[in-house]
């Protein structure tokens, strides 16, 4: 099979972790680099490779005729991004959020199968073997299950740069939460119902319409619900900015990962998906109320760091292309994430309830 000729779309965090995972995999072969600044030339460099380099994504596709779009830019472009790559017939991976409003990521669905597309969506937890360990164990604990989950970061230097660019479209509960919306759904394989959700704007740095701390809360229809936290800036704080929690009737499920947890490690790339141990406690009692069974603790071998997770996004995206993978469920997942994301930033907003239809 010949090469898959890939654009690649961005060249910051992410992008330059695509772009090094299509360099290294002899099925891709990188037809062009775009960006706006010089990040590009700096990726080029790092690859120690002397790809075209484009600051128009538009010239880009038309100069390179892709066979496939990686798409690691900010969120308001992702829509009108992917769906010029597909109406160009390429194949698409893309960030997270598919796109910066619902109606929008739904369109770009629509698109991608009207024209028989491959669509990937950069969801990184569920390559990852020890979060899909977290979701499978979860599954042992019964219902309703109570999950609690956050990530904030305490961001300066470039990754503050990089928050603050973010908020310019999206809030953090929209950007981060909908990975932690997809493993909640994942673990009850319910449907979110109804949210509610509080945020605070502790920066002036970012339009007076956002706030880069926020709070959700998610109602399943199994009497099942979720807690997540999200905050960006350098004024957060280091204190339990990494909780992965999961509770059922039978027990709880831990994600327990004190190395990647420890000061200073929240604006680290690398600990927020880090998981080094899963411990599993069981709730059953003796007649003297004394716990039956010791707590398990499962050591996770397969660690993967950032870029090991981006190759193995890549090898999906890959097998889809070449396999004609039915890719609707994980399409559809990944509307329904942002569904629930955008319920929960309406409701910082109005400060109501938001039902999910």
């Amino acid at each position: 099979m010949s090469k898959i000729k890939i654009l690649v779309v961005g060249a910051g965090n992410m992008g330059a972790s695509h772009a090094k995972a299509y360099h290294d995999m002899p099925e891709f072969e990188i037809c062009g680099i775009v960006s706006r600044g010089e990040s590009k030339v700096k990726l080029n460099q790092k690859l120690e490779s002397n790809y075209p380099l484009f600051d128009d994504y538009h010239t880009a596709l038309k100069a390179t005729n892709p066979d496939a779009v990686s798409i690691s830019t900010y969120p308001d472009t992702h829509e009108e991004y992917a769906c010029t790559a597909l109406e160009n017939d390429c194949h698409i991976f893309i960030e997270k959020p598919l796109a910066d409003t619902v109606e929008g990521a739904e369109r770009v669905v629509k698109l991608a199968k009207k024209k028989n597309k491959k669509l990937v969506i950069g969801y990184i937890l569920r390559v990852h073997p020890s979060w899909e360990r977290f979701v499978e164990e979860s599954h042992k604990l019964g219902k309703p299950l109570v999950m609690r989950m956050n990530l904030n970061q305490q961001s300066h230097g470039y990754m503050w740069d990089v928050h603050r660019n973010l908020m310019n479209s999206l809030s953090p509960i929209v950007d981060c939460a909908v990975h932690y919306i997809d493993i909640m759904c994942l673990m009850t394989k319910a449907k979110p119902v109804k949210v509610s959700a509080i945020g605070a704007k502790l920066t002036d740095d970012i339009p007076d319409w956002n706030y880069n701390y926020g709070q959700l809360q998610i109602h399943f229809d199994d009497g099942s619900v979720g807690w997540y936290e999200a905050g960006w800036g350098p004024m957060m704080s280091q204190t339990a900015f990494f909780i992965k929690d999961v509770v059922g009737p039978k027990g709880c499920v831990s994600i327990v990962a004190k190395n990647a947890s420890s000061e200073g490690k929240s604006d680290d790339v690398d600990s927020h998906t880090k998981t080094e141990a899963i411990r599993v406690h069981h709730s059953a009692l003796d007649q003297e109320n004394n716990f039956v069974k010791e707590d398990e603790w499962i050591e996770m071998t397969d660690e993967p760091d950032h870029q090991e997770l981006c190759n193995r996004e890549q090898r999906v995206f890959l097998e889809a292309i070449q396999n004609d993978t039915d890719l609707t469920d994980h399409m559809n997942d990944a509307v329904n994430s942002l569904k629930v994301a955008f319920a929960c930033d309406e409701s910082v907003k109005t400060g109501q309830m938001v039902e999910i239809n």
